[in-house]
């Protein structure tokens, strides 16, 4: 099972902030809730979140002044922007002080899980070294191309590169099928499930040269890349 990704929440209307705190924590999520922006600062502090989810209006200290303390110390943390508000100045200063993304109340859960799984994966993928060795393949993820010893160089589609960056980020452990058909696909629905098993045949094709890797399928599970 994968890591849970750890979330910052401040959201001061209880009921929602409970609601979704609830639902991301059904999803792989651990998940820090805060009523105003002086309490979110200081879980900011003392919890090392991998993403925020901010309220525009919250007492104490509102989501714009909070991102903009934090991203004094953070300029890379992802953060997405909650609000009632739908004025385009609101949104062009969310992100002109260091926003992600923004949603307009009300969201769907899904679209917001969504939202978070790609920007925790942009930022994950930012943090790794760009070129990755598995056997005696090198591994370029940002040229998308995959290479045997001094062979030339295969390109991967960007739905390819992501999966095997994402098999060999967890190599020898499984990677959750669910968590990852949600983070690529936006959805673990039985047609994205079939889509996920045509990708790993074609990356199982492109990495059969070297004898010691292996995708396995752990049924019920999810996939292991062994080396």
């Amino acid at each position: 099972m994968a890591e849970k990704i750890k979330l910052l929440l401040a959201e001061d209307e209880a009921a929602l902030g409970q609601i979704i705190k609830e639902s991301l924590e059904t999803r792989n999520f651990e998940v820090t809730l805060c009523d105003n922006g002086e309490k979110a600062f200081e879980k900011y502090q003392s919890t090392s979140p991998d993403v925020l989810v901010l309220d525009v209006m919250m007492p104490k200290k509102d989501g714009f002044t909070l991102a903009k303390e934090i991203r004094k110390l953070d300029d890379s943390i992802p953060i997405i922007f909650l609000t009632a508000k739908s004025q385009t100045s609101d949104v062009v200063e969310g992100f002109s002080i260091g926003g992600n993304d923004y949603l307009k109340k009300p969201f769907s859960m899904e679209e917001l899980i969504v939202r978070v799984h790609n920007l925790v994966n942009r930022a994950q993928i930012q943090k790794t070294t760009k070129v990755l060795a598995v056997g005696d393949y090198t591994f370029d993820f940002m040229k998308q191309q995959l290479q045997f010893r001094e062979e030339n160089a295969v390109q991967l589609t960007h739905r390819e590169a992501h999966l095997l960056f994402h098999l060999i980020k967890n190599k020898n452990q499984v990677l959750d099928r669910s968590l990852i058909l949600n983070k690529l696909w936006g959805t673990d629905d039985f047609f994205s499930a079939r889509s996920m098993d045509v990708f790993i045949t074609k990356l199982r094709k492109k990495l059969k040269q070297d004898d010691n890797i292996q995708i396995i399928n752990v049924r019920g599970f999810g996939y292991k890349l062994t080396v």
